[in-house]
């Protein structure tokens, strides 16, 4: 029989007065909730200030890291509030960290609501807010209705809440959706509804997230596959369950999660042995352990397709398009095929506990590399801490990524500080420029690699659990060498190496450069100006991507209304001066300790040969002469030279302009004085 409001009135004052717990007046599990509050330092008659919501930039990011959760949340909210509509109610839908991200409700309870901060941005954790729906049922990780006094605070005891987990494909509790209102919100059929809608929430992420992976869909019923209810379970093509939903983990008899690596015969006593069976035929039977029997639906999606091709021979020498992935690291696809084979390779460990290096020159785009392989990968989502390494002077490096106990050292924060370590746990710690950390962290890091725990500066060992990434331009191999990197650590770090191509070899710059004007805003059908692209293609790029993308997010911003061409007058001075002036595609000799840095992309791959042997020198030798020129001297270069190498490079004027070390734009200005325009 559930208690009266009075009742737990006067609960509280004995508790507060007098430091009695109430018996026989909670459930066990409200009970333990109350203990939960009580211990966090929260009185349950006071009328306590709650922290300040989330906002800004913070709660930018707050949205960044939930951005999954959201995408495929937003329209379970809005079915789930049209069955509730005009019932003085709201949904909220909240992180882990049971901050509300989303709210939708009706406006006469959404100003009540508001004298409790029950809005986007505030936190009802159960250390800030006491026994609360949201806060208790992610505590819990389990469904849990709150009625009016039974909430721990009595500033909240006019809520009414039903809130069920929202659970990700390990089986981690990623945040919870709640219908809070007057007395209908705490009804069983409204906790069955949030309890739905969180299932509707598991079951959509579950299969984007993995739609290149086996699925088993499972029911104890042949008629209860494809609905709600269902269980899914994802497997690789290698035999290995990567993720499941709550059901398949009931039904599994998974009681902690999926397990990393999990064959699934260990799940199976049938071992489904021709996987090809299952997936060619409609439904199969397979048996449980327990001798129970569940209907199993396989299919392949994407991954069939790949099969499909690989037999057939369609996909030989040719990679998986990044439209058809579909994950974070197809949208930051470049074009180029080295990119593309780094993020297929990197696509095959995201599910396994390997640490990932990234090398690269200065620009290349490590961090949006990294940032893409953590929201394509399991613990999306989840908090991504990025370091610079070589931005954060030695002496607050340590208390930077260690934190410290309250009072460890004479200006220290009262309440300690956590760390980056420890902000990274259950989600991606990404260490840039790790080649720059000090010796005498690299020691430390170590010690946490190995261990798994992180010991704060005056505090005890704290377990920590996040999926490494680390970045860096140098050569690691000439750092140890050096003594300047421990090479324990390199091998912890270089679990699985992938290297960014610099933006001089890249295979496909038009491709790229429509993508980044398409970022930055600009018209659609807007184009380069074709001396300024030739000029483009040619130009070394020495800031990669980074410089590339800051020249055309300068020259959008630029464009005049109804302009859809970009041209010279778009650019800031120093680049107009950089692509015409700089020398920018000679030919290096091998002999000399240099690659060759200009692929001659309007005739197909040109080997690296010396200035002196190439065809174009020598046909321009007898033109040059006479006038005393010499590669690079431009000063003296006269409209026959220039013809003549345009001649000799067959009308090849991107090859002409690298022979002469001079820009594109220079040579079309030479051929329009030879016509006469």
């Amino acid at each position: 029989m559930q208690a009266t409001l009075r009742d737990l009135q006067r609960a509280r004052r004995d508790l507060q007065d007098n430091g009695v717990f109430p018996t026989g007046l909670l459930d066990a599990r409200l009970a333990q909730s109350w203990e939960r509050s009580l211990h966090a330092g929260l009185l349950p008659l006071a009328n306590h200030t709650m922290p300040d919501p989330v906002s800004g930039s913070h709660f930018d990011e707050v949205l960044h890291r939930n951005a999954e959760l959201l995408a495929h949340a937003k329209p379970v909210v809005d079915f789930l509030y049209d069955q509730i509509r005009g019932s003085h109610c709201m949904v909220v839908l909240a992180d882990v960290q049971c901050l509300v991200l989303h709210t939708r409700g009706d406006r006469s309870f959404l100003d009540k609501a508001k004298r409790v901060a029950l809005s986007p941005g505030a936190s009802w954790h159960e250390s800030n807010r006491g026994t609360n729906a949201v806060g208790t049922a992610v505590t819990d990780r389990a469904p849990i209705r709150i009625r009016g006094g039974e909430h721990f605070l009595e500033q909240n005891s006019f809520l009414h809440c039903s809130a069920a987990p929202i659970f990700s494909a390990q089986g981690k509790v990623a945040g919870a959706i709640d219908i809070t209102g007057t007395a209908i919100a705490s009804h069983g059929h409204t906790l069955g509804l949030a309890s739905m809608a969180a299932r509707m929430i598991e079951n959509s992420w579950l299969k984007a997230s993995y739609a290149d992976h086996v699925h088993f869909h499972l029911h104890r019923y042949r008629e209860g596959l494809d609905t709600p209810g269902e269980g899914i379970v994802i497997m690789s093509e290698d035999g290995f369950v990567v993720g499941a939903n709550q059901e398949a983990m009931r039904l599994l008899g998974a009681v902690s999660g999926i397990p990393d690596a999990t064959p699934l015969v260990g799940y199976l006593q049938e071992r489904l042995r021709d996987l090809s069976k299952v997936i060619r035929s409609d439904v199969e039977q397979v048996r449980l352990p327990n001798r129970q029997r569940l209907y199993v639906r396989a299919r392949y999606n994407r991954c069939e397709s790949r099969r499909q091709a690989a037999r057939t021979g369609s996909s030989e020498g040719r990679l998986e398009s990044s439209a058809a992935t579909g994950d974070a690291l197809s949208a930051i696809d470049t074009g180029d095929r080295r990119w593309q084979m780094a993020s297929q390779k990197v696509r095959r460990i995201l599910d396994k506990p390997i640490a990932l290096l990234i090398q690269g020159e200065s620009g290349t785009g490590k961090e949006v590399f990294a940032r893409a392989v953590h929201d394509s990968g399991p613990r999306r989502g989840r908090p991504f801490v990025a370091i610079n390494c070589a931005a954060i002077p030695e002496t607050l490096i340590e208390a930077e990524l260690f934190g410290y106990a309250p009072g460890a050292y004479t200006g220290a924060r009262k309440d300690g500080s956590l760390g980056r370590l420890r902000e990274a746990n259950g989600g991606t710690l990404f260490l840039d420029e790790i080649g720059d950390m000090p010796l005498v962290l690299q020691t430390r890091l170590l010690r946490v690699l190995q261990e798994r725990s992180v010991t704060p500066l005056g505090g005890r060992p704290v377990d920590t659990d996040f999926a490494l990434i680390s970045a860096t331009h140098q050569s690691l191999d000439a750092a140890m060498a050096e003594g300047r990197f421990r090479s324990d650590l390199f091998y912890r770090i270089n679990g699985f190496n992938v290297h960014l191509p610099a933006l001089r070899d890249h295979h496909a710059l038009e491709d790229l450069i429509l993508r980044l004007l398409g970022k930055f805003g600009a018209p659609s059908g807007t184009v380069i100006e074709p001396t300024l692209l030739s000029a483009m293609r040619q130009y070394l790029w020495p800031g990669n991507l980074r410089q590339l993308a800051t020249t055309l997010q300068t020259a959008c911003a630029l464009l005049q209304p109804g302009e859809d061409e970009i041209g010279w007058d778009h650019l800031a001075d120093d680049m107009v001066r950089n692509l015409s002036e700089a020398p920018t595609g000679a030919y290096w000799s091998e002999s000399k300790g240099a690659s060759n840095r200009a692929s001659n992309r309007g005739v197909g791959k040109v080997e690296s040969v010396t200035l002196d042997t190439h065809p174009c020198a020598q046909a321009l030798s007898g033109a040059s002469e006479g006038a005393g020129l010499r590669a690079g001297n431009f000063r003296t270069l006269s409209t026959t030279t220039v013809m003549a190498a345009v001649h000799a490079c067959a009308g090849n004027v991107s090859a002409a302009a690298r022979q002469l070390q001079i820009s594109r734009e220079t040579v079309y200005r030479y051929l329009r004085l030879s016509s006469g325009s």
